[in-house]
């Protein structure tokens, strides 16, 4: 995969939370109580002055009642939505905890439930998404390409290697790790039933 560019996707996070707080009337203490980051991390997003880590965006997604895929959308506040979007037009983020690399693969801004995400694994990465329950429901089906990651939600625990292909519900804690000794490639689809 590319090599993002920090200061343009920190800046189109920093649009997405701004636009979406704003658009469900949330002040930052607002935000805070609701997701669990502190205000002063949340301002400091929202000014693209901090490069959050992908469970602080889990926490702000939650608290947004969005899917963590929504803080990546258009990079232009009037961006009109398109239905493609080309390759090298598709935003790319790099957790700074984990090292772990998304691309943002669905059109956005796009009037769809359906949001698709190609994720590179590194090997001994670990991710723990720590909300739980939110209020809109939101399914997500992980589909490995190469590579191997164990996925934990709630109590259960599941291996997947290259082929095999888990559905869930975010509603629990979750947990991705790499136990191998290389880079895994996955597929995320997710959906937001509230959204249908």
């Amino acid at each position: 995969m590319d090599s993002p560019t920090d200061a343009g996707i920190n800046e189109r996070i920093a649009r997405c939370v701004r636009d979406l707080r704003a658009t469900r009337g949330l002040t930052l203490d607002a935000l805070a109580t609701r997701s669990g980051v502190s205000r002063s991390m949340i301002s400091m997003i929202e000014r693209g002055a901090a490069s959050p880590t992908a469970v602080v965006l889990e926490k702000l997604a939650a608290g947004l009642s969005v899917s963590m895929a929504s803080l990546f959308g258009a990079s232009g506040e009037s961006a009109p939505a398109e239905p493609l979007v080309r390759r090298e037009q598709q935003a790319l983020w790099r957790d700074p905890q984990s090292g772990y690399m998304r691309r943002s693969v669905s059109p956005p801004n796009w009037p769809s439930p359906i949001q698709l995400v190609e994720v590179d694994f590194p090997a001994g990465a670990r991710v723990a998404y720590e909300t739980g329950g939110r209020d809109n429901v939101i399914h997500q089906q992980v589909w490995v390409m190469e590579g191997r990651i164990d996925v934990e939600l709630g109590n259960e625990r599941h291996s997947l290697h290259a082929g095999d292909c888990l559905a869930m519900r975010l509603d629990q804690p979750l947990i991705f790790r790499n136990p191998g000794s290389h880079a895994a490639h996955y597929i995320v689809a997710i959906c937001d039933v509230s959204g249908i």
